[in-house]
């Protein structure tokens, strides 16, 4: 069983394997409108990170689903990932998980059963880390690994925190440093350093727990989690929702080291292109930028860090609060103006 590459059944990889955000936006153009829903807090209209649904005047439930293909060979580590993944759609919303349901799709013919159980068990090690069952699931036999999560959370329908609301003038930070991608395509191709693995591992298990904590903090507008649209799908989601420009700061943003390297040397992934493709017409780059910057730029990122819009007079207390939760790498990264829907970066 050790011999077995998870990734080699796999045609992507983590949220590196989501639809292009142009071939999303074609599939979901005919999709009848959804009928009026007075308690339906969130939906679909701001591609926001879950659904909300108030209950009553002090409890709604946040509901969202996430599953991929193996992003790394070891199962136990490849459920970590992606349960860490789901869990982080209801942390950006502002909420606690109560529960999750598993999502199992196994080549039965080329996989032993352990191979399942160890996916299973990494699944389950992480919703124990953010103290909830998974209360069930769904399995089925396909030709590729796949697994995920069903996750249900609360909140309070006055704290819920939305992708769509920010405002001029706020600051926006991320949590962690990107190039999770970058490093995938790199383990793939066999050419990814020991360190930097354990540094992807580390990050992807990381749970976005902070977000629960965020509605409590003065200055918060709003919140996204970077995950397959890159850094510049999601920030344009907030984006089109706040009906604002965005200039960021390259030489701010957090970045792997190693991902860094491997990226000036040629290494990405295929759902990068995909991704400048789908939106690069909504960005401005700087002249003299090469083209592994914004390779990173649109980085697909898997169980990555939080975007979180701020007042500039919170941003300080923000960023104590998020790094004082283990999120040493979290910066200011740019800043939303007046002005149509897109990305300026310097």
């Amino acid at each position: 069983m050790n011999t077995i590459r998870l990734t080699d059944l796999a045609h992507g990889g983590g949220c590196g394997c989501k639809l292009a955000p142009s071939v999303l936006s074609g599939i979901l153009a005919k999709m009848p409108a959804a009928a009026p829903f007075a308690n339906l807090l969130v939906g679909t209209e701001t591609a926001d990170d879950a659904a909300v649904y108030r209950l009553n005047d002090r409890q709604a439930v946040i509901a969202t689903t996430d599953f991929f293909l193996p992003i790394v060979n070891d199962p136990f580590q490849f459920g970590r990932i992606a349960a860490a993944n789901a869990l982080s759609d209801v942390y950006a919303m502002g909420g606690t998980p109560i529960l999750a349901l598993a999502i199992l799709g196994m080549p039965v013919d080329k996989l032993p059963v352990e191979t399942a159980q160890q996916i299973l068990a990494g699944g389950a090690s992480i919703c124990a880390e953010a103290n909830i069952p998974v209360a069930g699931g769904h399995s089925i036999d396909s030709p590729e690994p796949i697994y995920g999560l069903a996750a249900i959370g609360l909140v309070d329908p006055a704290r819920v925190l939305r992708n769509s609301t920010a405002r001029a003038g706020d600051t926006l930070i991320l949590t962690k440093p990107l190039g999770i991608g970058v490093y995938s395509a790199a383990l793939k191709r066999g050419e990814l350093d020991d360190a930097y693995y354990l540094e992807m591992l580390a990050a992807t298990t990381q749970l976005n727990t902070v977000g629960a904590e965020l509605p409590d903090l003065p200055g918060i507008h709003a919140v996204t989690d970077v995950t397959g649209f890159a850094l510049l799908g999601h920030a344009l989601e907030m984006c089109r929702g706040a009906g604002l420009s965005l200039t960021i700061n390259f030489a701010r943003l957090p970045i792997f080291d190693g991902a860094r390297k491997l990226a000036q040397s040629g290494i990405g992934t295929g759902a990068a292109k995909r991704n400048w493709a789908s939106y690069g017409h909504e960005v401005t780059l700087a002249d003299t930028m090469p083209g592994w910057q914004y390779d990173l730029l649109c980085d697909p990122q898997t169980s990555g860090g939080l975007l979180i819009a701020c007042a500039p007079d919170a941003a300080d207390a923000v960023l104590a609060i998020v790094r004082a939760r283990g999120f040493d790498h979290a910066c200011p990264i740019g800043t939303f103006a007046e002005g149509p829907a897109r990305i300026n970066v310097i």
